[in-house]
């Protein structure tokens, strides 16, 4: 039993050795009955404009048979996208309280100036903290930017300011500057006494002395007035 056992055995890994690798084997065929002729549908458009292995009257119906697959586009004037992408700004709470906001008797402004807020009336005197270039006393200016525009009874806000972060710098966003009217004149220019500051070190007698007299812009609110409604829709309708 043990000599059939080595036999067997001994001829066993002899045919394994004559067999050929799996990779040097023939692969099998995969057998359908499905029928894979040329139709327009599986040609390629580069193909059958090239007209190689492309028998002619399946060029032609593919030429005159509409193309479904394609994506229909809807273009929209560019006007009307550029009305979407700027949103009016009349709102309906600027439409309900303005006329009531006119009506008050006596109006009141945040104004700014050179990003220095100024809580302003008419008849006010404001003084402020620099010298403004390029004026003259006599001169009318007009301050168009504000954040408040109250009466006794009502208050219209601007928007949040936007906060700053370490890439962009904070961003005050201000009221339309059609909704009101706000004029002031450049009364004089005043100038502080005169300033002297002692400069020493240490160990030394020599005292060096620093003169500074600043002077700054005086101005006169000569005219606040809020418009009403329909002079508000007046001024968008002709931008």
């Amino acid at each position: 039993m043990a000599l059939l056992a080595q036999t067997l055995r001994r001829s066993f890994l002899e045919t394994r050795s004559i067999l050929p690798p799996a990779f040097l084997l023939p692969f099998r065929a995969n057998i359908t009955t499905v029928s894979h002729g040329q139709s327009t549908g599986t040609v390629t458009e580069p193909l059958i404009q090239s007209g190689q292995q492309v028998p002619k009257d399946i060029q032609q119906q593919a030429a005159a048979s509409p193309d479904s697959t394609k994506p229909v586009i809807f273009s929209r004037p560019a006007s009307q996208i550029q009305k979407d992408a700027t949103p009016s700004p009349l709102t309906p709470s600027i439409r309900h309280l303005l006329p009531l906001l006119h009506t008050q008797p006596s109006h009141y402004l945040t104004i700014h100036i050179h990003g220095h807020p100024y809580l302003i009336t008419r008849g006010d005197s404001v003084r402020l903290p620099f010298l403004m270039p390029k004026v003259k006393p006599g001169d009318v200016l007009r301050l168009n930017r504000a954040t408040h525009i109250g009466s006794r009874d009502y208050t219209l806000k601007a928007p949040e300011a936007i906060k700053g972060t370490r890439d962009a710098v904070k961003q005050i966003l201000y009221l339309d500057e059609r909704l009101f009217v706000c004029r002031a004149m450049v009364v004089g220019i005043e100038s502080e006494p005169m300033r002297v500051l002692e400069k020493t070190k240490r160990r030394q007698r020599h005292v060096k002395h620093v003169y500074s007299k600043h002077k700054f812009t005086v101005l006169k609110i000569s005219e606040v007035e809020i418009r009403s409604l329909e002079e508000y829709e007046a001024l968008l309708e002709e931008k």
